[in-house]
């Protein structure tokens, strides 16, 4: 099965890449694809439900929200982070839900009691992961479809098959450079005198075969979108105080600590910028006051660890120097210097594709520490 980088960086939205990225991908595949069932204009009622952590977790995690506003069709990457609440409560308040609103072509409002059709199982769990999810589909009282998803870590989402275990469908796209192990990686490295990027980079290209004479610059492309979509996390987590949501009142506290350290390299610039790695802990902290309160962000692997590869990275392109060592006084990574980006991105995402392949990135699985290993892990490859 080859796995993209891309598939370890997806853009999508806070809390949690397993409780509510996935949810959401799960409920948009069974509304879309109900749209092409003989009997969809027939519909008079869909049903989900959550079990094991997504169960005892789901509401803390939002995803009911996630599941209502897959179900009317809205994509994690794309969703209107802003909106989400207020669509969720205006489905719960009408008791009318728009499957497939996000096209309007396909959109379909039916009855909705969130009560009985969004069901949360504490202590239930489903055979295969933590993270089961079972949706129906009915027309009056015929069920017209049902089907299993698992969300298993990072955003990733597998069905249960016709056999009764859960069915991942490979990419059958061959790869030049295949590897599921950081031995097979620098096996490749070795035997072909390439850097970790390009080992990547080649293998990236391989998958995009539908236009061969751009696939390096789309590769590039996306992988520079990541960086935006990560820098203006920071930004926004960095600018933004008040109370988080939830019932603990959390307050943010990226922005009071983003001042309290442009003010300390003001007033003590002899510091400079390896005096102190707190701007690391500031800017992972950036992103995970906006994970939590549901903003965009990108899995890095996970939402979990969303915080630890964008904090890096802004270490790379802000202060790291080129040659010479931290006392040189030499520029590093420019803010312009897309080609270190795209290198770090790559090196990093192919790290995570091993854990993905060989280990796990589910905090459901391996705890929440897991996640963070494997984010620890893509960060230091990137730096190095």
């Amino acid at each position: 099965m080859a796995v993209s980088v891309f598939d370890i960086f997806k853009i999508g939205i806070g809390p949690s890449s397993s409780h509510t990225v996935g949810p959401m991908r799960a409920a948009r595949v069974f509304a879309g694809d109900l749209a092409s069932d003989p009997r969809y204009r027939e519909l008079t009622r869909v049903r989900a439900q959550l079990f094991g952590s997504l169960g005892s977790t789901g509401h803390g995690h939002g995803s009911e929200g996630a599941v209502l506003l897959g179900l009317e069709g809205e994509d994690p990457a794309t969703v209107d982070t802003d909106a989400m609440r207020p669509r969720e409560a205006m489905i719960r308040t009408s008791g009318r839900i728009a499957l497939n609103a996000a096209r309007p072509d396909e959109s379909l409002e039916i009855g909705f009691d969130a009560d009985e059709d969004l069901v949360l199982y504490r202590t239930r769990s489903l055979p295969f992961h933590p993270n089961g999810m079972i949706f129906t589909a009915w027309a009056d009282d015929d069920v017209v479809a049902e089907r299993t998803f698992y969300s298993i870590g990072g955003g990733f989402v597998v069905e249960h098959g016709d056999d009764g275990h859960p069915a991942v469908v490979p990419d059958s796209t061959p790869v030049p450079f295949p590897f599921r192990t950081g031995a097979q990686l620098l096996e490749h490295c070795v035997d072909n005198r390439m850097s970790i990027p390009e080992v990547t980079m080649a293998n990236e290209v391989s998958l995009r075969s539908e236009d061969p004479g751009r696939a390096e610059e789309r590769v590039r492309e996306g992988l520079l979108h990541i960086w935006e979509v990560m820098h203006g996390c920071v930004e926004r987590g960095c600018s933004r105080s008040g109370v988080l949501p939830g019932g603990l009142h959390v307050r943010r506290r990226a922005m009071k600590m983003h001042h309290d350290l442009e003010r300390r390299e003001r007033t003590s610039p002899d510091e400079g910028p390896f005096g102190s790695l707190d701007w690391l802990t500031v800017w992972a902290l950036a992103v995970n006051e906006e994970n939590a309160a549901g903003g965009r962000i990108v899995t890095a692997p996970t939402n979990g660890a969303a915080g630890i590869v964008p904090a890096a990275l802004h270490l790379a392109v802000k202060y790291l120097v080129s040659e010479g060592g931290p006392d040189s006084g030499t520029p590093g990574v420019d803010t312009g210097d897309d080609d270190a980006i795209v290198d770090f991105l790559l090196t990093a995402g192919a790290i995570g594709t091993i854990f993905q392949q060989s280990a796990s990135i589910s905090g459901a699985e391996v705890g929440c520490q897991g996640e963070v290993g494997v984010a620890c892990s893509m960060a230091a490859a990137g730096l190095a």
